[in-house]
């Protein structure tokens, strides 16, 4: 007799979807656990080192430093193990370091691209150099991160960059029409004293929301869509709950920083210009002299390509690249397909630059 066909209550799987559904839109994901060490404060700034995994002998003598931007936690660059660029690059044999800008209290509200440049990242590189026992290092900016490291490697040309990796690289805003963000930030439109006066730094809820209200639809929407169909594969859920824990952690943009970023450069442009002063110094980009690695992302609508690509001709670099990776702003470094294209080749043109 043929084993009778087992019966499912089409109420009690919907039920049993919709308790892992929440589970993992609520539940928070273990995240950064590569090993790493604390090496030196200042303030809510943090740099570690990661521990080496490579022999001395086998690794690359110029160390590198890791610079994420300065309103999201920059442990999208280590998110889970096995899917990790900060794991893959430590792997790849290189001494690797992480500045982590932490959070910013009202304390820190009039803090500038002019502290995090000339008091914050100098300190910091000492720190590092010293560690390390070199003159020369790297280092690798993404998005705010990226507008950091060029500031302060046309401001410090002498300090011993010998390569600088610029990730979707917000820095030419003179196509006002490309940017929806530029629009947004319309001094007719945004009164950027208004706000400032009322919260102090820029909330960090506030920066999350205009992001994502950039394609609204994917982000409020097909992005849950795409969890719910998935939701009985682990692959899928894992992925998704650590994107999210990241996503939902929000930290705050000192007050002096976002002035600058809206009113210098997303209104005035002043970097492209040759007309920015930090701290009574032009940034002049023809000063950058470091070999220079620049990464776009072909559909990143945070960032367009136009923003990134005009740097390579203010530059005095000799040895200067422009690589166009598919994806979008985020998805390049911490997407599904980023180890198998973007970090290949962050990691197959540093190598060589780095011996």
């Amino acid at each position: 007799m043929a084993d009778a066909a087992v019966v499912t209550d089409p109420l009690t799987d919907m039920v049993g979807k919709f308790i892992a559904f929440n589970k993992v839109l609520t539940t928070r994901t273990a995240i950064a656990q590569t090993p790493k060490e604390l090496v030196w404060t200042l303030n809510k700034a943090k740099l570690y080192r990661y521990i080496p995994v490579v022999p001395k002998e086998q690794r690359h003598p110029t160390p590198l430093l890791l610079v994420f931007a300065l309103m999201n936690r920059p442990y999208i660059l280590d998110l889970r193990p096995g899917h990790s660029f900060v794991e893959f690059m430590v792997n790849s044999g290189y001494d690797l370091y992480l500045l982590d800008w932490g959070v910013p209290g009202p304390e820190d509200k009039n803090l500038k691209f002019d502290d995090y440049t000339l008091d914050y990242m100098p300190r910091a590189i000492r720190k590092m150099k010293s560690i390390a026992g070199v003159e020369e290092f790297s280092m690798l900016g993404w998005c705010i991160g990226a507008i950091l490291t060029t500031i302060y490697a046309a401001l410090r040309p002498d300090d011993g960059l010998r390569n600088l990796i610029l990730l979707t690289a917000p820095l030419d805003f003179s196509n006002k029409d490309a940017i929806t963000f530029a629009r947004w930030t319309d001094e007719r439109y945004f009164d950027v004293d208004k706000v400032l006066a009322t919260f102090g730094n820029m909330p960090g809820e506030m920066i999350d929301y205009g992001a994502k209200a950039l394609k609204p639809v994917e982000n409020y929407i097909v992005n849950y869509l795409k969890l719910w169909d998935n939701i009985d594969n682990p692959q899928v859920t894992e992925a998704w709950q650590a994107m999210n824990t990241w996503v939902t952690d929000n930290v705050p943009l000192a007050g002096g920083v976002f002035r600058q970023l809206i009113v210098d450069l997303y209104r005035n442009d002043l970097l492209m210009r040759g007309e920015w002063m930090i701290r009574g110094e032009r940034v002049d980009l023809s000063n950058i002299t470091a070999n220079l690695l620049t990464v776009i992302a072909e559909g990143d609508h945070i960032t367009p390509p136009c923003q990134s690509q005009a740097i390579l001709s203010k530059v005095g670099s000799a040895d200067k690249e422009l690589f166009s990776v598919p994806g979008g702003h985020i998805g390049i470094m911490a997407g599904s397909g980023a180890n198998k294209r973007t970090w290949p080749l962050i990691d197959g043109w540093l190598g060589r630059r780095s011996k």
